[in-house]
């Protein structure tokens, strides 16, 4: 940080990132000289053969080639290591040695291009010395090719805007002339990130809300990343003095009291009907993932379990049931869910933007009509996701402020117009007219049926709705309120989606840039031991992460490359206190639905392959996951099949506490 300027433009690679990079490369160079130069010192006494005193003289200069080589590589490392990450100074001599380095490329093609002529002539010297020549032309290609990718890779786009102005910025400028410019380099970096979503997405359709969808997600991450120079490895970086910081506050804190209540309290029945209930309805919203999830849970029998599903053609009972491309994924739901085909009312695995699949089903042991939304699947839903605007409802509700995120609120009023519109609800409540309505989802599908629940309340007053790990970034502060009538949301652990929203994003962005600014340790070291901090465990207070005296001062300016011309024109320009972000009007804050059950891992986090851990449940508020935390569970935590298994334990070890003194236990069913 900041990224290089290399040939008048930025790149995305900073001057410390080339370390490990550059250690890989010296290690491997340095094996091939020895053994070039064993070939040669062994076998010169028979190079006597036609052509023998070129392969001679080839292998002398490559010897000599490799070795320059081998000394820029180690001075580029040298290099590397110096400074730290927002102190280039030291590493200001890395662009000339790149400049060099690169210039080596050119006798090294020369000599690969010399080298595979020579093996092309069929020249009949020693084998060894022929399979030598061969293996050295096969690795400078290889090196070279490995070069022109890596260089393709860290291509900015934007680097040749940026680079022209380097220390005024657009600060040189007139108001106006600074106004245009900033305009032109946002709208060119929206440009450049849809064409790269358009280029990983292209397999995804090409109707209106797709587009749509490439535009909003383009202009989130335009906004999000266009007013600093962080590199991909800087946030890396960031992230783990991040994990490591927020790991030494905690061991430094008191211990959290623990407020406790008999069996017979009205808070712990509460709680542990509302588990029960979560217990149960999360099968429903692991079933709508279809065959993929249910594979993954059941490796080694699942495939066989549903392999006749899958092979034979639909019979009357699948004719039973509405609904389309159900292919495998009948089978892997009447085996997560334990029901009969009877049941089902209506299975659709129609998967666009803003279109999740759903299914409809009867809940004899619940007495109740059951809506599960799937989640997050495929390329159209994680487009879904990343509509992240923010979008007024119209709702029958009296609430004002009624807003919400644009693409999960579509998400939400298409499954319910198909709910409405095509009779499905009408049909489910024909045959058994005294249910309940109740929603669930997980992930994207917990925030589509947290809205298709606020939507579907005036008609369905008793509806109740069950949220595995929602997005926080769903709903108005007024609807959040609204929503703890009827509205659960259920979150484990460190899960980031729960934690996740542009506000958040924010303010994760201004933590990074903080902690970065204050250490005190090279890039390289940094990321080795927070690999090992990772897999290993350890005390976060043996690596220090800030400066003398960097913990009594707030950070009060952005640290930004000094080729940004984006500086002023950013929302988050001030970096002075730790309040929450005062966000665009387009992103402002939202927040998760309904009451939030926290199941939280007991004692020490622990690492990926600790899967005995020990969860508690307590109701939480929103703002206790008002920031993003950063652990190797944050994604696992997220997991369907994790949350399962969590609640499993909850559930039965609450059973066993509450029954054991089984006078005075309340029996609650709350659905």
């Amino acid at each position: 940080m900041p990224g290089m300027v290399l040939f008048g433009r930025r790149w995305a690679i900073a001057s410390d990132d080339l370390v490990f990079p550059g250690f890989f490369e010296l290690s491997l160079r340095v094996v091939w000289w020895i053994g070039i130069l064993t070939l040669y010192l062994m076998h010169r006494g028979k190079l006597d053969c036609a052509g023998g005193t070129l392969l001679s003289s080839y292998l002398i200069v490559l010897l000599v080639l490799l070795a320059v080589i081998i000394c820029t590589v180690s001075a580029i490392v040298c290099v590397s290591m110096k400074g730290t990450i927002c102190n280039p100074g030291p590493r200001k001599s890395m662009s000339k040695l790149l400049y060099f380095r690169l210039a080596l490329f050119l006798p090294e093609m020369v000599w690969a291009s010399l080298g595979a002529a020579w093996i092309a002539d069929d020249v009949q010297c020693d084998r060894t010395v022929v399979s030598g020549i061969i293996a050295t032309v096969i690795i400078s290609w290889i090196i070279i090719v490995s070069t022109v990718v890596t260089i393709i890779i860290v291509f900015d786009p934007l680097g040749g805007k940026m680079a022209p102005y380097p220390s005024s910025g657009p600060n040189h400028l007139d108001s106006h002339d600074s106004s245009q410019l900033l305009n032109s380099l946002k709208t060119a970096a929206t440009s450049v990130w849809e064409t790269r979503i358009k280029f990983l997405c292209c397999c995804v359709g090409k109707d209106d809300h797709t587009r749509v969808a490439f535009s909003s997600t383009a202009e989130l991450f335009s906004t999000y990343f266009s007013d600093t120079d962080l590199v991909p490895s800087d946030i890396a970086a960031g992230l783990t003095l991040l994990h490591q910081q927020q790991d030494s506050i905690r061991n430094s804190q008191e211990p959290d009291g623990v407020i406790g209540h008999s069996p017979g309290h009205p808070q712990e029945a509460d709680l542990d009907a509302e588990l029960a209930n979560c217990h149960h309805y999360m099968q429903f919203a692991a079933a709508a993932y279809g065959w993929p999830l249910y594979i993954y849970q059941n490796p080694f029998t699942g495939l066989c379990k549903i392999g006749g599903d899958c092979c034979r053609s639909r019979t009357t009972e699948y004719d039973l049931v509405g609904g389309d491309q159900l292919h495998c994924h009948f089978g892997s739901i009447l085996h997560t869910t334990g029901l009969q085909y009877r049941d089902f009312i209506h299975i659709s695995f129609h998967d666009k933007v803003y279109e999740l699949p759903f299914l409809v089903a009867l809940d004899h042991r619940k007495e109740s009509v059951v809506v599960a939304v799937r989640g997050t699947m495929s390329l159209q839903d994680i487009l879904t996701d990343l509509s992240a605007e923010n979008e007024t409802l119209n709702l029958e509700c009296g609430v004002q402020d009624c807003s919400a995120h644009k693409g999960i609120s579509q998400a939400a009023r298409y499954v319910y117009q198909r709910l409405v519109n095509d009779g499905i609800l009408s049909q489910a409540f024909s045959i058994a007219p005294e249910y309940r309505l109740v929603v669930v989802g997980h992930s994207l599908g917990a925030g589509a049926a947290a809205l298709l629940a606020i939507m579907l309340r005036s008609s369905y007053p008793q509806i109740r709705c069950y949220a595995f790990s929602p997005p926080r970034g769903l709903l108005s502060k007024s609807l959040y309120e609204y929503s703890k009538n009827f509205i659960v949301s259920l979150v484990l652990g460190k899960d980031v989606i729960p934690r996740l929203s542009v506000t958040n994003l924010e303010d994760l962005k201004k933590r990074i840039l903080r902690v970065i600014a204050h250490c005190n340790k090279p890039k390289y070291q940094i990321l080795l031991y927070g690999c090992w901090y990772e897999l290993f465990g350890g005390s976060p207070d043996n690596f220090p992460t800030e400066l003398d005296g960097g913990a009594q001062g707030d950070l009060t300016q952005p640290l930004l490359g000094e080729q940004s011309l984006l500086t002023h024109g950013s929302p988050t320009y001030s970096f002075s206190s730790d309040s929450p972000l005062e966000s665009p009007t387009k992103y402002p804050p939202l927040y998760p639905p309904g009451r939030i059950i926290h199941l939280e891992e007991e004692g020490a986090s622990g690492r990926f392959w600790r899967s005995a851990a020990q969860y508690s449940a307590r109701w939480s508020h929103e703002s206790q996951f008002s920031k993003i935390l950063i652990g190797p569970k944050m994604l696992t935590d997220h997991m369907p099949h994790v949350l399962m298994k969590a609640l499993d334990s909850v559930v039965s070890d609450r059973a066993g506490s509450v029954f054991c003194p089984a006078r005075g236990s309340l029996n609650v069913d709350v659905v």
